[in-house]
């Protein structure tokens, strides 16, 4: 591969050619090709040799589909998330937040479903030490997403 260098700089949005995406994200470039098939990540722009450009957002974006496979989401549930992140307009450390907040409320929520089958086995007043532990808690939660939720219309 001895051709020129297509990969530049425009500003501060460095555009990055499969093979240098796929090592600073740590994935192969037959991955990165698959997942623009599937369409979890688009090509920035083309060379003037045809070759896929990507840029940094790319690779944020590829970091969080690793992050989601390691926590085992399947490829569609990554595609409906993703889809719900782009419909969310705002600053990107407001939006990197909430993005996290929901993978762990998903993380939970599958952990929930998990613990069901033990939850119903428990005894009346193990049930009940059980919820006097968690239900401020989790009160505090939903209080504090119910105010987030309600603020971030304001946005």
């Amino acid at each position: 591969m001895n051709e020129e260098r297509e990969v530049r700089a425009d500003g501060d949005t460095k555009l990055y050619r499969i093979g240098e995406l796929a090592k600073a994200a740590g994935v192969s470039e037959r991955t990165i090709d698959y997942y623009t098939k599937l369409g979890l990540i688009t090509p920035e722009e083309r060379s003037l040799k045809n070759y896929r450009l990507y840029n940094d957002e790319t690779l944020k974006r590829l970091e969080r589909i690793n992050q989601m496979k390691q926590e085992k989401y399947s490829l569609e549930e990554i595609r409906q998330t993703l889809i719900k992140w782009n419909s969310v307009a705002g600053d990107d450390q407001v939006t990197d937040k909430l993005t996290s907040l929901e993978m762990h409320m998903q993380r939970l929520a599958r952990e929930l479903h998990e613990l069901q089958p033990l939850l119903r086995q428990l005894k009346p007043v193990q049930a009940r030490k059980l919820l006097t532990g968690i239900l401020p808690q989790s009160a505090a939660c939903i209080e504090a997403l119910k105010y987030l939720l309600e603020h971030s219309s304001m946005m």
